[in-house]
């Protein structure tokens, strides 16, 4: 759960920025089984709720009409053509709104459909049927049906000729064939069993199903010209100004009452990066809701904001994603273990998490949460430690005959700027060097770890879920092993765990391979993320009260459902 922390004294808040938050979410399918524990691998602080939101009964009865303002903490200007997309969490909000995907996840974290009516599979997973919900039509008024869910996920897997994708043809390379049959089902064959195969079809909605004319489109009207089956069809865009969507009057879903849904009229998504002129445009009324990561402006100002009732605020850390440094293994430093343990010593994350932004977050210890199948108490990975760090650092001096030093890349702002300071001055105690280097834009920085272009970058990314999801982040060869990891054993227990069909095996083999990361230290984690949206109390229904119970998944890390947002009129 969320920890909170009293405040500690000025000197210390003056040394300390949170390691972590606030950086990068590239993408991977969020979900997983929760309970109510403590979800830190070793945090502290007076428990907290890990989500606060209002009742169904204390926020009214949804009034249809109206629209709001969102303010985004990033603009995706590469467009929307989803399976040639690259989509950080800014980016999957919109897409949310204007697409659906044939699974989702509930709110006890387990996958089930959505678009799609049915999806089954064989008894060795070999292959899996997928039937379309019946009724369901574009925003052009274009069917669902088979054929075109068929050469949506041709698409995605790199089978439709009018598509490349970038990134999805290696997530969906164990796909033999995808083919829409006679009876209107959809029949996927798989070259081995794929057991979490129905998890990839919601892929954290970056999996939405495209409508015929945009799926045949070329690049850049695929790109700006969407239509998808979701509660909001676009209306215009102005790249870094504006992202305006309207009701879709036809949309498939009604609530739990049977009342139509989406409720709003109108969303208009504004990009705002820096997270304090968000609050600030929070505050003075230019936008109605807004979401950060941040933990800073949660603790400094949206708590206490929300506290004397200006706003309205919930805030998750369930089904959580990681935020760590992500370190290059295939070239200097980094492709030394001694350098990698030295860096993993010297960063006393627990001391950051207890005395930023009032506890928030739990350290982590891995890249599973409380949960998460593979998830375990001890992993095994190491504790700060001075000591060690220089011991280390001095082993890898004398092996290469270089003292150690690397550069850190960093989103560009302000926050990033005194995390990658404070970084700096933590590796200067323990006599290591570290340049900060700023990339940029969050694009920008995701360009730079694709290519390879980093020795150590402050990421985050890996949402609770089945962890097969996480297969092509670390799989060598893969195009998103953005660490470049290498790693014989790694990939025999992400092969092992695709197709192991008993549940007891495949639990061992995934916290062996959380084991693995710990013993070879090829990420250095840092905490769980906390999520949160705030809003004008004027809006409600953030969490989707009165959505279908598959519509509810209560985590925040990779966006949410915006059809049961309705406002007072």
């Amino acid at each position: 759960m969320v920890q909170r922390r009293a405040g500690q004294p000025a000197s210390a808040l003056r040394r300390l920025i949170a390691l972590l938050f606030a950086l990068l979410l590239v993408a991977a399918a969020c979900g997983g089984d929760d309970d109510d524990d403590d979800t830190s691998g070793g945090g502290g602080g007076d428990d907290d709720t890990s989500q606060t939101t209002a009742a169904p009964e204390e926020e009214g009865t949804p009034t249809p009409g109206g629209e709001i303002t969102y303010g985004l903490e990033a603009e995706t200007s590469g467009g929307y053509c989803l399976p040639e997309a690259q989509l950080a969490i800014s980016g999957i909000q919109v897409a949310r709104t204007i697409y659906d995907t044939l699974m989702t996840v509930n709110e006890e974290g387990q996958v089930e459909p959505f678009l799609a009516e049915s999806v089954e599979p064989n008894e060795d997973y070999t292959q899996w049927t997928i039937t379309p919900r019946e009724g369901v039509t574009f925003h052009d008024g274009s069917p669902l049906d088979a054929q075109v869910i068929a050469n949506n996920l041709n698409a995605y897997a790199g089978k439709y000729p009018a598509r490349s994708p970038l990134l999805f043809v290696f997530v969906f390379q164990d796909i033999e064939s995808i083919e829409a049959t006679p009876e209107n089902t959809v029949l996927v064959t798989m070259k081995r069993p794929w057991v979490a195969f129905d998890w990839f079809l919601w892929g954290s909605s970056r999996v939405g199903i495209l409508g015929q004319a945009q799926l045949d489109a070329e690049e850049s009207a695929c790109a700006n010209d969407l239509v998808g089956t979701g509660p909001f069809m676009l209306e215009s865009w102005t790249v870094n100004e504006e992202f305006v969507a309207v009701k879709n009057p036809n949309y498939w879903q009604t609530d739990v009452d049977g009342n139509q849904l989406p409720y709003l009229d109108k969303i208009t998504y504004t990009p705002i990066p820096e997270v304090a002129q968000r609050v600030n445009a929070l505050e003075s009324g230019q936008i109605d809701i807004m979401h950060t990561s941040d933990t800073e402006q949660l603790a400094q100002r949206l708590r206490p904001a929300a506290e004397n009732g200006d706003i309205e605020l919930l805030e998750s850390d369930l089904f959580g994603e990681v935020n760590y440094t992500m370190l290059n293994v295939s070239k200097p430093p980094f492709d030394n273990k001694n350098a990698r343990l030295a860096v993993a010593h010297a960063i006393d994350t627990q001391l950051l998490i207890d005395v930023r932004g009032g506890g928030i977050g739990n350290l982590a210890n891995g890249p599973f949460t409380e949960g998460v199948l593979g998830y375990t108490e001890d992993t095994g990975y190491p504790t700060h430690d001075v000591e060690k760090a220089r011991e280390y650092a001095a082993a890898y001096e004398e092996e290469t005959g270089q003292p150690l030093s690397f550069g850190y890349t960093y989103v560009t702002s302000e926050s990033g700027t005194l995390t990658a300071q404070e970084i700096q001055t933590q590796m200067e105690e323990a006599g290591i060097e570290m340049e900060p280097i700023p990339a940029g834009d969050q694009a920008t920085t995701i360009n730079k770890a694709l290519a390879g272009d980093f020795q150590a970058v402050g990421w985050r990314n890996h949402p609770g879920a089945d962890p097969d999801t996480q297969y092509n982040w670390w799989h060598s060869g893969s195009p998103v092993n953005f660490g470049k990891i290498n790693d014989p054993e790694l990939d025999k227990l992400l092969d092992d765990g695709r197709s192991e069909t008993d549940p007891e095996a495949r639990e061992q083999i995934y916290i062996d391979l959380n084991k693995r990361f710990a013993s070879e230290v090829y990420n250095i984690w840092g905490s769980w993320t906390t999520w949160a949206i705030a809003h004008q109390p004027s809006v409600h229904g953030v969490q989707g009260d009165t959505l279908p119970a598959g519509a509810r998944f209560p985590g925040l890390g990779t966006g949410h459902y915006v059809h049961g947002v309705w406002v007072d009129q």
